[in-house]
């Protein structure tokens, strides 16, 4: 089916504006909106469209300035430095050959739904590249919205997900909300919510209308009330299809680019990508390939014989063209695929299996790529009715099996931790894993896009990737990928290996140019996905009674907190009701709001809870009983339920790509978050146990991100804290306040310890006064006493704020980056959050680094022992392990070794262990 794609220029255009900083090229012209709508018409470009048009606002009145002279009237006027991009973006727009359209008398909305409007009607499929919320009311079948600076697609479904009503009752749902933008006057107090409940309920406007008289309470007032002006607020909102037009859909197609002009006019802008583009050989640009249903052929090409530890070839192969896939289903090709891996300089894998739990998914089907845009599957255990003869799964597996265990022969994964459990069910011990693609983008740049593939590939390859909804179906229809036909399983599966390997010749050569991000990624985080593969498959013992009798506990404190919440409120009341504690706290007892919801309601989160905490019991009563809530239902009662059967253990899944400073986090369960600082929180920690002869051994850092602010800062002071080996927050007391150690009283300790910690987040006077609970003035001479003492601390803070607006990225000690891309924000709580991050990144993440390299230690040595110790997890800044009780001695001697030998500071780098019969005691 032809294709065309509408794109919204003014749209384009004011969000690439505020959305990207405030950039200009060397001669002080602003660039930044006109770089942002550059990337976008180059993505554009790669979709090859049949047919295409910019549509852009036309100066001057449109026919709803006629209707309303309010209208729009409260728009602040165009930036100058917005406006200065205006004739640019047209002209490197022209100059690409897109068509440009601006109609006098009406707005681009209008040109666009004419336009969409006549495609349709021809059987065109209409993509319309916009954020402008107004346009879903054109959504239907072969009608999406797509918004570019988030890569998202809205259809039908889309936008009842978004707006709570269909396509066809968006112009209603409008015209009840109105836009203060816009100056639409719509319902006052009429929300987002409020106008779905109504359309669910009436089905339109006119409905609803008809039925004014029975809505009740305020809003009904303001309802009854607007109906004189809904009429104007519907036809202000609606979007006119019947423009006319000087040319037909069939006539907007791309023209031939101006090379010349483009040149000139990207490097007048500095875009220097787009020039690089333009420069290429073959002049092209980056054409993504369209791709054909049916495709599943043989890859006839021969796989290079080099050897190479993952070298790349000589002549890179182009990354977005279609693949060829080849389903294998008989010895005679299984023995040429063999051959192929047998000789190629890295090979990628993927495996398909029975579900996303890697400890309790069965392998359904394995796939293989040798060279970029060719790859195979495998099917295994495809079981739909009729399916064609498969290879024998041990057959396939026991053949694989050498392959996979030699070392020598290099091989790479997208997530292939994931993989490497699934083998590990069938007696494979993966080795030679040389790269993850996931890793690559995460050490690359952390914060530059998602890490799953579809992610990456879109991206780096400029490709869009099928998604298993697309082959397996969406929620109650989707069936188990045993059950898709071997073709359409060939397409998709033989696609994530073939996609996986391009994504290393995209981003290899990237991670090459910067010796210190190849390190983190080949000394760090590549030998970290065994260790972590190794801690998913071993799991971690519970004791489940131990888990239901803290839950009855919890379940009884409840119990009782309801009781003590309901003689506060003067009445009984739902506890996990926003609505009736709202309210109660903010109408009957009269309690500020301090903070409020996005509808203007008083919120009654725990931030909010907090701040009114000091005002009345009840508050604090809320926050302790939702507290007990979480832990029973995210802990006691659910690690019961997630035990595995096959092994009687929990098995956590530990993320490496999920947290920008380089720290693991951990989900089902997520073990960073069990609570610490409460009784009840520390509780849980007892039903993790060891077996019968074996104990748990837990071994934590001991201030290890103090020490490495230490390090960094090189303040003396600081650095004679920690050598001396005492007691470093009352240490920095004695400083501050200008006593001697022994003089120092616990609220100064406190204070002292709140500063230490405090500063290396970027906490504020105010944020230290909140948790000292003293005044604003007092917290800020504290701050001030601290800097006076450690100005080495206050000059590397400096300095580092410095550096990261100069380079717009921080390091670690180990050379890992986090780019601040709010850094340049014109919103000054997005600019002030990262500088704090700035400050507090390298001491996070070369925290992170150590702990990782730490584990990588352990693990060797634990190789090279015989089966008495296991590592089980990784928490923060500690590790926890189970060890059989005639070698606890030895382990964490052992253990403590590699953990202080992680790293080379400036200041001793202690670890404490301890040994219980659960974590709680080992702790």
């Amino acid at each position: 089916m032809a294709k065309l794609i509408l794109i919204d220029g003014s749209s384009y255009l004011y969000r690439a504006f505020h959305a990207l900083p405030p950039l200009s090229n060397s001669q002080g012209e602003p660039t930044g909106a006109l770089f942002g709508v550059v990337n976008m018409l180059r993505a554009t470009l790669k979709a090859r469209p049949d047919y295409v048009a910019f549509v852009s606002d036309a100066p001057g009145p449109t026919f709803r300035n006629a209707l309303y002279d309010q209208y729009k009237a409260n728009r602040p006027p165009m930036p100058d430095d917005l406006r200065a991009q205006v004739d640019p973006m047209l002209a490197i727009v022209s100059a690409l050959g897109f068509p440009i359209l601006r109609v006098s008398g009406v707005e681009a909305d209008d040109v666009i739904g004419t336009l969409a409007k006549q495609a349709h009607a021809q059987g065109i499929e209409v993509e319309i590249s916009t954020g402008d919320k107004d346009l879903a009311q054109l959504v239907r079948p072969g009608i999406t919205l797509v918004n570019t600076m988030t890569n998202t697609t809205m259809d039908s479904a889309g936008v009842v997900d978004k707006f709570g009503v269909q396509p066809d009752q968006i112009v209603d749902y409008l015209s009840l909300t109105g836009d203060t933008v816009d100056n639409v006057p719509g319902v006052p107090k009429c929300g987002p919510k409020t106008a779905a409940k109504w359309l669910a309920e009436y089905g339109t406007l006119d409905a609803l209308v008809a039925n004014a008289d029975k809505i009740g309470g305020k809003i009904g007032e303001s309802l009854r009330e607007a109906l004189p002006k809904l009429p104007l607020s519907r036809e202000l909102v609606t979007i006119k299809t019947d423009v006319p037009l000087e040319q037909p859909v069939t006539a907007l197609i791309l023209h031939e680019r101006h090379v010349e002009q483009l040149r000139e006019l990207y490097a007048r802008y500095e875009f220097k990508a787009a020039l690089k583009d333009l420069d290429a050989a073959d002049a092209a640009v980056g054409a993504n390939p369209v791709r054909d249903p049916g495709l599943a052929t043989a890859a006839n090409d021969a796989a290079p014989t080099s050897r190479a530890q993952g070298a790349l070839p000589q002549e890179e192969p182009k990354l977005d063209m279609a693949g060829q896939y080849e389903l294998v289903t008989t010895q005679a090709q299984f023995d040429g695929w063999l051959a192929k891996i047998a000789t190629a300089p890295l090979v990628s894998f993927d495996t398909e299996t029975t579900s996303i739990d890697s400890m309790q998914a069965d392998i359904v089907g394995l796939s293989l790529s040798v060279e970029p845009g060719h790859a195979c599957y495998v099917p295994l255990t495809h079981d739909y009715p009729g399916a064609p003869a498969q290879l024998s799964r041990d057959h396939v597996l026991a053949a694989l099996k050498p392959f996979f265990e030699d070392a020598s022969r290099p091989k790479m994964g997208q997530h292939a931790k994931y993989d490497i459990n699934i083998l590990s069910h069938y007696g494979i011990a993966v080795q030679g894993l040389k790269h993850d693609s996931m890793l690559e983008s995460y050490v690359w740049n952390a914060t530059a896009t998602r890490h799953d593939m579809d992610s990456l590939a879109r991206k780096y390859l400029g490709y869009e990737t099928i998604k298993y909804e697309q082959v397996a179906g969406k929620g109650a229809k989707q069936i188990p990928f045993s059950q898709v036909d071997l073709d359409t399983a060939c397409r998709y599966a033989a696609e994530d290996a073939d996609i996986t390997l391009r994504l290393h010749h995209a981003l290899w050569p990237k991670l090459e140019s910067e010796p210190t991000l190849r390190a983190v990624y080949e000394n760090i985080e590549i030998p970290l996905i065994p260790v972590l593969a190794s801690m998913e498959q071993r799991g971690v013992l519970i004791d489940v009674s131990e888990l239901r009798k803290q839950s009855q506990q919890l379940g009884k404190r409840m119990l009782e907190l309801q009781q003590e919440a309901w003689k506060g409120a003067g009445r009984e009341f739902n506890l996990d009701s926003p609505k009736q504690l709202q309210a109660i706290l903010f109408d009957e007892l009269g309690l500020p709001a301090k903070l409020k919801t996005p509808t203007g309601q008083p919120s009654t989160n725990e931030e909010a809870l907090e701040a009114i905490a000091d005002d009345h019991p009840l508050p604090r009563l809320i926050l302790d009983y939702r507290g007990l809530a979480k832990l029973r239902s995210t802990y006691t009662d659910k690690l019961a339920e997630m035990v595995n059967p096959r092994t009687g253990r929990v098995h956590t899944s530990y993320h490496q790509g999920a947290v920008a400073t380089g720290r693991v986090s951990s989900s089902d369960p997520n073990l960073q978050n069990i609570p610490v600082r409460t009784e009840e929180g520390r509780r849980i920690r007892q039903a993790f146990v060891a077996p019968e002869g074996w104990v748990v051994l837990a071994a934590d850092y001991s201030q290890i991100e103090l020490r490495i602010m230490a390090h960094l800062s090189g303040d003396e002071g600081l650095l004679k804290a920690f050598h001396e080996g005492g007691d470093v927050h009352r240490a920095t007391a004695a400083e501050v306040f200008g006593l001697k150690p022994e003089e120092v009283s616990a609220n100064q300790r406190r204070a002292a310890k709140a500063i230490n910690f405090g500063l290396m987040y970027g906490m504020s006077a105010f944020g230290l006064a909140r948790q000292l609970g003293v005044d604003r003035g007092e917290a800020s001479d504290y701050m001030a006493r601290y800097f006076a003492r450690y100005p080495g601390v206050h000059a590397f803070m400096e300095t580092t704020r410095q550096q990261a607006h100069r380079d717009g990225y921080v390091e670690t000690l180990f050379g890992r980056r986090l780019y601040l891309e709010n850094l340049t924000s014109r919103n000054q709580a997005l600019r002030a959050g990262a500088e704090r991050a700035a400050v507090n990144a390298p001491m996070q993440g070369t925290a992170a680094d150590i702990i990782k390299r730490a584990m990588i230690a352990v693990h060797a040595w634990l190789g090279e022992r015989d089966d008495d110790v296991h590592m089980l997890m990784q928490v923060h800044d500690e590790l926890v392990f189970e060890v059989r009780k005639d070698a606890v001695d030895e382990v964490r001697a052992g253990v403590i070794e590699r953990m202080s030998g992680a790293a080379t500071l400036s200041v001793p780098l202690l670890v404490e262990a301890g040994v219980g019969a659960n974590w709680d005691e080992a702790h």
